[in-house]
């Protein structure tokens, strides 16, 4: 009855952290750029006696939905948005390079481009610093251009380019708040070949209804391993029971 119990535990665990990351998804149905993330496990048969059917759930790495959002038009001049694959590189937290799709820009209080998220956007040679300006340009290869401040459209002048990546997807891991980076905690080269379009923003690719069946499916699928372990709690002190009396 132990072994009963246990596959009918791990089962009820799996089920509880995919019903977290389904929360999560929903919560995140209206955040810029956000990408699905999936919960995997993977069927694993139990060494030993016993029956060749039993297998235990195995936690893989989470992966995440890599098809795009829908594309949105503001007419923003810092809105962004990555046309097909790629990533915007950006700053996290903790100083290392991050990679987010959320293209809603904005200028801080020390003239720094971050993200909607407070993360500093990066270019080739750190984080993007913006002067004082009459017009701002973001180009489709990333280049932004000003027109300097006092100055007339004749003065426009280059100053950066936002840092382009594009990693393999089996290389990157995500770190929550629609952040991902480097699995081994490198920084990815930039690719000249990823194009962003202005005056747009990229949705969610969660589908909330979607999202709310699954969350029903796995309601229902934590329920049948917690009656899988009340059976086996049953079966258990039943036969205490009969052992207790043939005693």
């Amino acid at each position: 009855m132990d072994r009963m119990i246990y596959v009918a535990m791990t089962g009820a665990r799996e089920a509880m952290r995919a019903q977290a990351l389904v929360a999560h998804n929903i919560a995140n149905a209206g955040t810029t750029g956000f990408r699905a993330v999936r919960h995997t496990v993977e069927a694993q048969a139990i060494a030993g006696p016993g029956l060749a059917t039993r297998v235990n759930p195995v936690t893989l790495p989470d992966t995440w939905n890599s098809a795009s959002g829908t594309m949105i038009q503001t007419g923003r001049q810092l809105d962004v948005a990555v046309q097909g694959e790629g990533w915007i590189a950006v700053q996290d937290a903790e100083g290392r390079e991050a990679y987010t799709r959320a293209g809603n820009l904005r200028i801080n209080a020390a003239g720094l481009l971050e993200t909607a998220g407070g993360q500093l956007v990066k270019g080739s040679g750190g984080p993007v610093s913006i002067p004082a300006f009459e017009e701002l340009y973001i180009g489709n290869d990333g280049q932004i251009s000003i027109v300097p401040q006092g100055q007339t459209p004749e003065s426009l002048a280059v100053i950066e380019r936002i840092k382009l990546v594009n990693p393999p997807a089996a290389q990157m891991i995500a770190t929550g708040n629609g952040l991902y980076r480097m699995a081994d905690d490198s920084e990815a080269a930039a690719d000249a070949t990823i194009t962003i379009a202005s005056g747009q923003l990229e949705s969610s690719n969660v589908n909330a209804t979607a999202a709310l069946v699954e969350m029903i499916e796995l309601a229902r699928s934590y329920d049948m391993q917690v009656r899988a372990m009340n059976s086996a709690d049953e079966n258990a002190a039943a036969a205490a029971r009969l052992i207790r009396t043939g005693g």
